[in-house]
């Protein structure tokens, strides 16, 4: 029996090259695997007919939307995950329920190794394999951009020669890469750092410049997750789509920034993330109501941790499982409504209510009915200060 080869499969010129590039190389069948995670597009019976005509001898097609709602965006918003303080990890949380789903094909139809189509200076790259070692180290990994010398130019000529089902117009000058968490851009143009995003680059979102009236939102948060959008239910499929539709109608989610890749190259990146910027902000804004002072600071440094390695692709390692389980604990009150102001480009929090907050009025409050004990301040302040008035006193001691 032949070898086989699981491909991470998109449905597009490369991939679709690569299936036979792959068996011609080396001689071992490819069963492509094509994974939902909220791209849109064409459906996925058209991509897996695709993967078939291309000379895949098995197709694995999995609507993994709800999962990777659920099981990864979630995570990532109660994480607050904003790499750079602004990336919501579109990509990099994706590549870990892909490679899910590699491993279960690769399982299914008895693959020894898999195949993706990064290039070999991407972060990708890197998710990919790692995701591959940590839940099947016994498959090999192969990557035909990188190894196998396939370039565009030899796609295309590849495409035309063998008559594949697959359009070789010339490639749009960028790479695109989207799921339902957002939407990320690169390559063309972009790569001078000093030219400006034209509006053809965006698709997600509308031009803030010129927005519609501004629209109020109230979002009910349970355990740190979004359960219901004015009142309506939702699951958190139905709310990063919801958001997606109302704050990309406003041009909220744009951003434009110069990264710092794994492999160490800085990269300039453009990436659409309407939903995900609001719910993040509005969860950011809830936990402000609700979570322990000394114990948000600390969640702070922990969410930084926790988006470095997802961004890394570690999202299998021992040490993002314990942070999960640390940031987890910090949802237990995170409960409540957070009412928004979306409005050209911006999404402005302007109400706040919580059953389990820590905002107490009467403690707050200047006017009557305050309950705070303002005597007790001056002894705070005293042995507060204390250790920083007895070094202030050493220094002008000795003349410092």
């Amino acid at each position: 029996m032949a070898e086989r080869i699981v491909l991470a499969y998109s449905g597009g010129l490369d991939t679709s090259v690569a299936i036979g590039w792959i068996a011609e190389a080396t001689g071992a069948e490819v069963i492509a695997v094509a994974v939902d995670v909220g791209q849109g597009g064409e459906d996925l019976e058209v991509i897996r007919q695709r993967a078939l005509d291309c000379g895949a001898v098995e197709a694995y097609v999995a609507d993994a939307r709800d999962e990777f709602a659920e099981e990864y965006c979630m995570p990532a918003l109660k994480a607050n995950a904003l790499y750079h303080d602004k990336y919501p990890l579109v990509s990099a949380l994706s590549r870990p329920v892909i490679v899910k789903h590699i491993v279960t094909a690769a399982r299914q139809f008895g693959a020894t190794t898999m195949a993706h189509g990064c290039t070999g200076k991407g972060n990708d790259q890197v998710r990919f394999e790692v995701g591959i070692v940590s839940m099947a180290p016994d498959l090999k990994c192969i990557a035909p951009v990188r190894d196998l010398a396939l370039t565009r130019d030899k796609a295309i000529d590849y495409a035309e020669r063998n008559n594949l089902p697959i359009a070789t117009t010339k490639k749009n000058p960028f790479s695109i890469d989207q799921n339902v968490w957002g939407r990320a851009v690169e390559t063309g143009f972009l790569e001078d750092i000093w030219n400006a995003p034209t509006k053809d680059i965006y698709d997600y979102t509308d031009d803030p410049a010129f927005p519609p009236v501004p629209d109020e939102v109230v979002i009910t948060f349970e355990q740190g997750i979004p359960v219901a959008i004015d009142g309506q239910k939702v699951t958190p499929l139905q709310a990063i789509e919801e958001m997606n539709r109302r704050a990309g109608a406003q041009g909220i989610g744009r951003i434009d920034i110069v990264e710092d890749r794994l492999v160490g190259i800085k990269s300039r990146e453009i990436y659409e993330a309407p939903g995900a910027i609001a719910l993040i902000e509005a969860h950011r804004e809830l936990e402000n109501v609700t979570v322990e002072r000394e114990l948000a600071r600390y969640k702070r440094r922990i969410s930084d941790e926790w988006t470095e390695l997802v961004y890394d692709g570690m999202w299998n390692s021992p040490l993002k499982g314990a942070l999960d389980a640390f940031i987890e604990d910090t949802q237990r009150h995170v409960n409540g409504d957070i009412r928004m102001v979306m409005h050209g480009g911006k999404a402005v929090v302007t109400g706040r209510r919580s059953d389990t907050g820590l905002y107490d009025f009467n403690l707050a409050t200047y006017d009557e009915g305050d309950t705070f004990d303002q005597s007790a301040a001056r002894g705070f302040i005293e042995i507060y200060g204390l250790a920083a008035k007895q070094a202030a006193a050493r220094e002008a001691r000795l003349g410092l």
